[in-house]
C-alpha cells in the first residue's frame, strides 16, 4: 500500500495552493480544510487501490462537485470574484479524475457518458467534449447512444452534413437495434421542420427561397461540433458497406459542393428530393433490410414521422412507411394500429376537422379488430391512444363520450 499512499499524497499536494487560498480568503475555516483534506485523502486511496469500481470514481466526482457548489455559494456571499477561488481549478481537478477513471475503466460506457455530460453541461468545454466523444466512439463503436449523442450535437450546432456523417457511420455498426436509425430519422425530420420555419420567416426575412432557408438553418456554430481527425473521415463507402443515398449530392464525393449559391443552384435545391422527405424515407428503406426490423420497429418509425405535422412532406413519408408495413405485416397489430391512427395525423384535436377524421379512424378500428392477428394487443394499443386524446383539455363532450364508450369496449377485449 506504500505505492498507493505515495500516489495519493502526490494528488493531494497538487490541491494545496488552492486550499491555502481558501484559508486566506476565509472561504473555509482551518477545521473545514482539515476535514476536506481527510475526505479527499480517503477518496484518493479508494480509487488508487486495487479493485476499484467506476462508482468509486463517480462518488469522488460527485463530492468534488458538491464542494465546488459550496465554494461558489460562499464566494457570492463574501463578494469574492474570480482569482484562485474561481471554478477553473475545480473543473481541472474533476477533468483529471474523469481521465483517470476512463483510463482505468475504458469499457464502462456510463462513465464516458458522465464525462461527456460534465464537459458539455458544467464545464462548457466544447473542444474537450469533441476529443472525449471521439475517444469514446473509437472504444465503443457499437453503442448507439454515443453515436446519437454525437449526431445530435452536430445537428444542434447547425452542421447537418457532419451530423449525417456521424449517423451514417454509427448505422454501419449498430445494425442490431433500431434506436440509432430512428434517431437519425427524427433528426432529419427536425431539419425539415427547421427549413420550413425559416421559409416561413422565423429567423430570416419572410418569403425566402429554399436555398436561403437551408443556409440559415445550417449556419454552423464554429467550434461547437465534434470533429473526427481528417484521416479518419469516412466519406466513401467500403465495399459491401451500408450507405444511405445523399439526395443533396452535387457531383462526386461529399465535398464536391458548389462554391457559390447562384440562381441555378437555388433552383436545383428548391427541387431537391431532400425537401420532399427523401432522406427519412431512405433511412426507413435501408432499415427494412437490417436484422432488427420488424412490426414494432416499423411502428416506431411511423410514430416519429407522425409527430412532425409542420413538415409538408409528412403525409408522403407516413404513407411510405404504412405501405411497407401493409406489404410485410398486413394483419399485425402494429400495422392495424398505424392504419387506425393515420387519419388523425396532423389534425388538431380542438379543430372542426377532428370529428370527421375521428369518424374515419373509428371505422378503421372496427375493421382492424376483425382482421388483426392479435385482438388483445391491438385493443391495448388503442386504449393507450384513446387515453392520450382524452387527456386533452377543452375536448368536446360529445367526442369524449364516444371515446370513453369505445375505450370500455376495447377494455373488455383486453
Amino acid at each position: 500500500m506504500a505505492g498507493v499512499s505515495d500516489k495519493a499524497r502526490f494528488y493531494l499536494e497538487r490541491a494545496a495552493p488552492e486550499l491555502r487560498d481558501f484559508e486566506e480568503k476565509e472561504i473555509f475555516s482551518k477545521d473545514e480544510i482539515r476535514s476536506l483534506v481527510t475526505k479527499r485523502s480517503d477518496y484518493e486511496h479508494l480509487i488508487l487501490a486495487p479493485g476499484t469500481k467506476p462508482t468509486d470514481f463517480l462518488s469522488y466526482i460527485a463530492w468534488e462537485r458538491s464542494l465546488d457548489r459550496l465554494r461558489a455559494k460562499r464566494c457570492r456571499r463574501l463578494a469574492i470574484n474570480r482569482s484562485a477561488s474561481s471554478s477553473h481549478a475545480s473543473h481541472a481537478r474533476t477533468f483529471g479524475i474523469f481521465e483517470r477513471a476512463v483510463l482505468k475503466h475504458p469499457g464502462c460506457v456510463p462513465l464516458w457518458r458522465a464525462y461527456l455530460d460534465f464537459a458539455a453541461q458544467e464545464a462548457k468545454a466544447t473542444k474537450r467534449w469533441r476529443k472525449i466523444c471521439t475517444r469514446a466512439l473509437r472504444l465503443h463503436p457499437t453503442d448507439a447512444g454515443l453515436w446519437a449523442l454525437a449526431g445530435r450535437r452536430a445537428a444542434q450546432a447547425g452542421d447537418m452534413e457532419r451530423a449525417r456523417a456521424h449517423f451514417l457511420r454509427g448505422c454501419r455498426f449498430c445494425t442490431g437495434e433500431a434506436a440509432l436509425w430512428v434517431e437519425y430519422a427524427r433528426c432529419e425530420m427536425e431539419w425539415l421542420a427547421r427549413v420550413e420555419a425559416k421559409k416561413g420567416g422565423k429567423g430570416v426575412r419572410k418569403g425566402v427561397n429554399a436555398m436561403e432557408a437551408i443556409r440559415a438553418t445550417e449556419a454552423v456554430q464554429e467550434g461547437d461540433v465534434m470533429l473526427f481527425d481528417e484521416d479518419d473521415e469516412d466519406g466513401s463507402d467500403e465495399e459491401g458497406g451500408l450507405v444511405l443515398p445523399d439526395p443533396d449530392a452535387q457531383g462526386q464525393g461529399k465535398k464536391a459542393q458548389p462554391a457559390v449559391f447562384d440562381e441555378e443552384a437555388t433552383r436545383k435545391m428548391e427541387q431537391s428530393p431532400a425537401l420532399s422527405g427523401a432522406i427519412p424515407m431512405a433511412i426507413f428503406d435501408i432499415a427494412k433490410k437490417q436484422p432488427f426490423f420488424g412490426p414494432a420497429a416499423a411502428e416506431t418509425f411511423f410514430d416519429v414521422f407522425a409527430g412532425f405535422g409542420n413538415v409538408p412532406s409528412q403525409e408522403r413519408i407516413v404513407q411510405h412507411v404504412l405501405s411497407a408495413m401493409e406489404e410485410s405485416f398486413p394483419n399485425h397489430a402494429c400495422t392495424c394500429s398505424c392504419q387506425i391512427r393515420q387519419p388523425l395525423i396532423g389534425v388538431d384535436v380542438l379543430t372542426a376537422a377532428f370529428p370527421k377524421a375521428l369518424r374515419e379512424s373509428l371505422a378503421r378500428l372496427k375493421g382492424g379488430m376483425e382482421t388483426t392477428q392479435d385482438k388483445k394487443a391491438l385493443a391495448g394499443k388503442m386504449v393507450v391512444w384513446i387515453d392520450t386524446i382524452l387527456e386533452t383539455e377543452g375536448l368536446d363532450e360529445a367526442i369524449k363520450t364516444v371515446l370513453e364508450h369505445t375505450k370500455r369496449s376495447l377494455e373488455s377485449t383486453v
